[in-house]
């Protein structure tokens, strides 16, 4: 999960010049072949990049071992799998309108960029297999897969994304309580605090209820996360020298309301590419939880 973090910071970076939706109705037109290149190269150097540092920092302090199999599928209550079909599912969304904007056509855009979330994820998994303390895993595998198929079925069946995929994060309660094993701060918890990440299929509330007063921009979002974990399949009792909690791992579900901001209109060009890319990130706002433990908690303000 911590390399599909890094991959997707890259991409979100470079996603303003690549996505703008005004640009996708190009079936009639030629290929641009400047633009194509560009994609083309961009993608090479972003995915040449990851993989270099992959092979020369990430494992540098591993031991390189025949390949082998791990079953991480029950790790982290699957927030770890979460994190992969979402990173799947931008790599394939960006690869995918990447070729629609230099003008290929929608077949050719789902086959070659639609595909490209397990194209790129599958290289990384197969790293893993050949290094200690990591493995192949198959559901992995499975989760990039559903990332990139939650693209491609949408744009086959309905020609658009009724569904977004999107991402939040907050630092958790736990990782004050952890001795540094969760982070020492917001962004190094961006990487270790599982307890802090919560993933969202957001759609327009108009594609539930027809409504001219509902605004364009409405969404409603149904989010996943998991709570209480100081361990991949069970709690740790002590980190550094020092006793964690002891806590009760359990799962989050939510509804709460989104905002689509491709749906804002505007004349601004560098506008319409930042909302592009907010549009993978869920907004804080108020949110029903339901869980095992608690019961429905109501949050006025939930990250």
């Amino acid at each position: 999960m911590h390399k599909l973090i890094l991959l997707l910071i890259i991409s979100l970076y470079n996603v303003s010049s690549n996505i703008a939706q005004d640009s996708l109705k190009l079936d009639e037109q030629k290929v641009d072949k400047k633009k194509l290149a560009t994609a083309i190269v961009t993608e090479t150097v972003m995915y040449t990049g990851l993989m270099s540092y992959l092979g020369f920092v990430w494992y540098k302090d591993s031991e390189r071992v025949p390949f082998h199999l791990y079953d991480d599928s029950k790790g982290y209550l699957q927030i770890d799998k979460m994190g992969h079909a979402y990173g799947a599912y931008i790599e394939s969304y960006l690869c995918y309108n990447w070729l629609r904007k230099a003008g290929v056509n929608k077949n050719k855009s789902l086959l070659f960029g639609g595909t490209m979330g397990i194209i790129m994820q599958t290289p990384i998994e197969v790293f893993d297999g050949l290094y200690e303390n990591w493995g192949f895993s198959w559901s992995d595998m499975a989760a990039n897969t559903a990332g990139s198929f939650l693209l491609i079925g949408q744009e086959v069946f309905f020609d658009k994304q009724l569904l977004n995929f999107k991402f939040s994060f907050r630092q958790s309660t736990y990782a004050d309580q952890a001795n540094g094993y969760l982070g020492d701060s917001p962004l190094e918890s961006l990487f270790y605090d599982y307890n802090g990440h919560s993933y969202w299929l957001s759609t327009n509330v108009n594609n539930i209820i027809k409504n001219d007063r509902i605004p364009d921009w409405l969404n409603i979002a149904v989010g996943y996360s998991a709570n209480g974990m100081f361990g991949e399949f069970e709690n740790r009792t002590s980190w550094g020298g020092v006793a964690l909690p002891e806590v009760e791992r359990y799962r989050q579900f939510f509804l709460s309301p989104d905002i689509d901001w491709t749906k804002i209109p505007t004349n601004s060009k560098l506008v319409k590419d930042l909302f592009h890319a907010l549009n993978f990130i869920k907004v804080p706002a108020p949110a029903i939880e339901m869980n095992g433990r608690d019961g429905v908690i109501l949050h006025w303000l939930y990250f």
